[in-house]
Order: structure tokens, then sequence, then C-alpha cells
């Protein structure tokens, strides 16, 4: 099964969100983390990611990638089990917004406020709300080491007004309290392998990784073709005529680099 079924569309207009279990093999999600953990975590030691701190003052390390390039994460990202969840969730011919690793390090990875991904991308020039993304969990996500927790329905909401807060993007206090007593609270746990598909208007966030795990997600984003920025922002979100790639072909693509 690549795009969603009837009953995913009906959660995914009335929620905001699905859970789609087991869309990477034990094997995929095994090579492709091993590959990427290795990989980043020399580069955070030269210096090459980035840290997000929160108001505790616990850091994320994070990864972007400007474009899809044909390396694991851009061949991912272009992975047809990808798309067509992605262009049945929008609706309409997509393109890749952005891509990028968060690193949540055992007692260490930071915390995310409430926020909703269009409440920035609005900025950057995209006019209208059809863009969402896809967290693929690459660890165990679970209460403990900071999984991912959503507001059940808010992308009705349409976009909150958004402020700038340490190293991060966080909706307005006052209607932030008023949603989070008319929605529903849910703490997205999750296994490797698993994906969680959302709108880029429903509210979500995550807690500080208390635990001795990792917690590492790897967020691919997508916007409508026609919702392209009128404007160039940011280096990454810019239209680029999206190839599709057969599924598992960042597989191929680690079995040539081994």
């Amino acid at each position: 099964m690549l795009a969603m079924s009837a009953e995913e569309a009906t959660a995914y207009a009335r929620d905001g969100y699905i859970i789609r279990k087991g869309l990477l093999s034990n094997n995929e999600v095994d090579t492709f983390r091993d590959r990427a953990r290795a990989q980043l975590e020399a580069e955070t030691k030269s210096g090459a990611v980035m840290a997000k701190g929160d108001k505790e003052g616990k850091t994320t390390l994070l990864k972007m990638w400007t474009r899809a390039e044909d390396d694991q994460y851009g061949l991912l990202a272009r992975d047809e089990r990808m798309v067509d969840l992605a262009e049945d969730a929008v609706g309409k011919p997509i393109y890749l917004y952005s891509h990028k690793m968060t690193m949540k390090q055992p007692n260490e990875g930071g915390a995310w406020e409430w926020h909703q991904d269009f409440g920035y991308w609005y900025n950057y020039g995209c006019l209208a709300p059809e863009m969402m993304s896809i967290y693929v969990a690459l660890d165990k996500a679970t209460k403990e080491n900071g999984c991912l927790q959503v507001l059940k329905a808010t992308h009705k909401l349409g976009r909150l007004n958004h402020i700038r807060e340490n190293d991060q993007t966080n909706v307005e206090q006052e209607h932030l309290e008023a949603a989070l007593k008319r929605y529903e609270h849910v703490y997205v746990e999750m296994d490797a392998g698993d994906v969680l598909v959302f709108d880029g208007n429903l509210l979500h966030r995550s807690d500080a990784n208390r635990s001795d795990t990792y917690r590492w997600g790897y967020i691919c984003s997508y916007n409508a073709v026609e919702n392209a920025p009128f404007k160039r922002v940011r280096e990454y979100g810019n239209f680029e005529a999206l190839e599709k790639v057969p599924a598992g072909s960042f597989m191929m693509k680690a079995e040539q680099a081994a």
C-alpha cells in the first residue's frame, strides 16, 4: 500500500494526522539510521550540525539539507511511499519543501515548544497552508525520550500567531492555553520505521529526552507546487521539480557506499 486508504484519508482530514505503521522495514530503518548516526555524529564534532536550545538549556541537534541529492536522505525524501502519502495529504501536485534530521541524544536532547510549522513557513513566502510533513521514527519514540505530541484536530484552527523565543518559533501563549483546554492532547509513541503524516497547521511539540536512549527522527516536508514561495527567504523551500524514485532506492545507494 503506497497512498492513503479511505479510512486514513478520513482520519487525516478529521484529526490533522495519521500514523502509518512500519512504512520502513526493520532492515531499511536499521541501515538508514546506522549510516546516518555514524555520519552526523562525526559532523557534530566538526561543527557542521546545528544545536537548538530549549528553555532549560538542553539542546537538540539539527541537520538540514537545502535540496534532495542522490544520497540516502534525498532518496528517502523522494521515495514513492513517502511522496504518495504526501500527495494524498495535500491533494495536489507537490514538491519537497525541506528535509532534516532531528537528533535527541540520550539524557541531553531538548524540548520543542508548541508550534505549527505553517506558523513560520508563512513568513517564508508560502501563502496557503497546503503543506505537510512526514516524520520517520528512526528509534523507538516514547514519552520518556521525548516523542512527538499533538493537539488533535487543531489544524482546523488555521494559522495562529507565533513569536520567537530562544532558538524556536512558538505559538502565542494565550491561544495555546485555550487550545490545550479544548483539544485532545496525544503522545505519539512510535516504533522505529513508523511514520507520522501531519498537517502544516497541526499544533505539535516534544519534551526533552530524559532517557538513556536515542530519539532521532527524519522529517520531510512537502508543499503544493502552486504554493511555492513568492519570495526567496531561505536556501531551502524554493520550488524544484520532485523526481520520485522507487521504494527502497536509498538502500541500493547504501549498498554501493558500503
